[in-house]
């Protein structure tokens, strides 16, 4: 569907109608830390304006009721696995005052996270930061509002430089039929991770992925046995935690490999995530990108902190000691059936890959720390999708500024924060590169800006 650009069809009038004047400059649909991150650089680019000067108009939806990132990890005693220099802002603007730092001083922390000698925050540290830098920005962010589509804005000329995002309107939310659609000249989309799961698997109350583990489960809960599948950081942390959660529970940890494998976050190997990797990488042939991905899968991929790696083997060992061994770790396996009953639990089917034994455990609980993989965009952007090229891999075809290439007549800006590995490598869903790319994105919208543009909103 190709709207008019100066209409907009509506089944709630009081909600959906559109004034054609009112235009963001851009609207971010996701308000994760990537999203999160660009509020920050428009704002502070903002503020810099000399008197008189038009600001660039930003709005933010996000479907969560408030901001929250991988909730159901934030456990007690993780920590970061990027340094806290690597915040929302510092690697772009390291005086700005929603930095990681500063956040440490407002809360009168700082001193005494000097005195932890560490480059790594807890993980609900971190959190309370984003928490924190998203409060500040609560301006330009409507909670609550599903983006249900993205639609071009044909003009007279048969140019589409207006796009129309529609999203459920978070004033009824026992109406999702009740919508709210703005228009924009630039969206972004930022709208993170799904989770990744074997083919056929049914979540339910006891069958969960690590996104959930901890608000699907409690220490109050009837468990004898947990079964874990994986065999990266989640999966480590998913056992350490159902370990201590449930004293006398056995915890199986399920993996295709003999042992956990150690991240390398050696110093020359953490180069891969630096700004002028992405560089190299964007410019690099095909085979060598997939060549750069292959070498350095273990800075980030199925594999575990050491310190975590030897705390379980000492667990291992400490319980062979003792005589009770509630971990227990059933290396080159995998799960080949699961059954449930909603009366009696799990049933849950392991199978040695070296011998093809099988083994049948009951259980309570069941988790996946299989991964995420990155949303289809395509899936969101409906007949714009249409109009973003692809390469001969079929994959959608990213600018070194995130932007994504269009059909000629479609002069709008669709932007990706994540789902770009495949052009921009490893960083493109890591922490690593967000306050870079959104000073990218942020560059990137300024240049592409029309000389003049209409009256507009400086909030959602």
């Amino acid at each position: 569907m190709h709207r008019d650009p100066d209409t907009v069809d509506s089944d709630a009038v009081d909600s959906d109608a559109v004034d054609s004047d009112a235009v963001h400059d851009v609207l971010g649909l996701g308000f994760g830390p990537s999203n999160l991150a660009l509020a920050v650089a428009v704002e502070e680019h903002n503020r810099r304006l000399p008197d008189g000067a038009r600001p660039l108009s930003a709005g933010f939806l996000e479907m969560q009721p408030r901001f929250g990132w991988h909730r159901g990890m934030l456990l007690e005693d993780a920590t970061m696995q990027v340094s806290f220099l690597k915040d929302l802002v510092t690697l772009r603007n390291p005086t700005s005052d929603f930095s990681f730092v500063n956040y440490l001083h407002e809360k009168g922390r700082l001193v005494d996270f000097l005195n932890q000698k560490t480059f790594f925050p807890l993980r609900i540290e971190f959190h309370d930061y984003f928490e924190w830098a998203a409060a500040r920005l609560a301006h330009l962010v409507e909670y609550g509002a599903e983006v249900l589509a993205v639609e071009p804005v044909t003009g007279p000329d048969g140019r589409i430089a207006l796009l129309d995002v529609t999203s459920r309107d978070p004033r009824h939310p026992d109406d999702p039929s009740r919508t709210v659609t703005r228009r924009a000249r630039n969206v972004v989309l930022a709208t993170g991770l799904e989770p990744h799961l074997p083919p056929g698997t049914v979540l339910s109350r006891r069958v969960l992925h690590t996104s959930q583990l901890l608000t699907h489960t409690s220490p109050e809960q009837p468990v004898r046995r947990a079964v874990v599948v994986g065999a990266g950081q989640s999966a480590a942390e998913a056992v350490d935690h159902l370990h201590r959660t449930y004293p006398q529970a056995e915890i199986c940890s399920v993996f295709g490999k003999y042992g956990f494998t150690p991240a390398d976050d050696s110093p020359l190997a953490n180069r891969i995530f630096d700004p002028e990797a992405v560089d190299l990488f964007y410019d690099a042939p095909s085979g060598v990108k997939r060549s750069l991905l292959d070498y350095h899968r273990s800075t980030n991929y199925s594999v575990v902190d050491m310190d975590l790696i030897e705390s379980l083997s000492a667990t291992l060992y400490r319980e062979r000691v003792q005589g009770r061994q509630r971990l227990r770790m059933l290396n080159v396996s995998r799960v080949r059936d699961v059954t449930e009953d909603p009366a009696t639990g799990l049933t849950v089917t392991v199978e040695a890959l070296a011998t093809g034994e099988r083994e049948v455990l009951d259980a309570e609980l069941l988790v996946y720390a299989t991964g995420y993989r990155p949303r289809d965009p395509a899936a969101l952007l409906g007949d714009v999708a249409k109009l973003c090229l692809r390469d001969e891999e079929d994959a959608v075809r990213v600018g070194r500024d995130h932007r994504v290439v269009t059909a000629d007549h479609l002069t709008a800006g669709v932007y990706l924060q994540g789902a770009t590995e495949h052009t921009h490598g490893l960083t493109a869903t890591l922490l690593s590169h967000t306050a870079v790319r959104a000073g990218e994105v942020l560059d990137s919208l300024l240049a592409h800006a029309p000389a003049s543009r209409p009256a507009h909103p400086t909030a959602v």
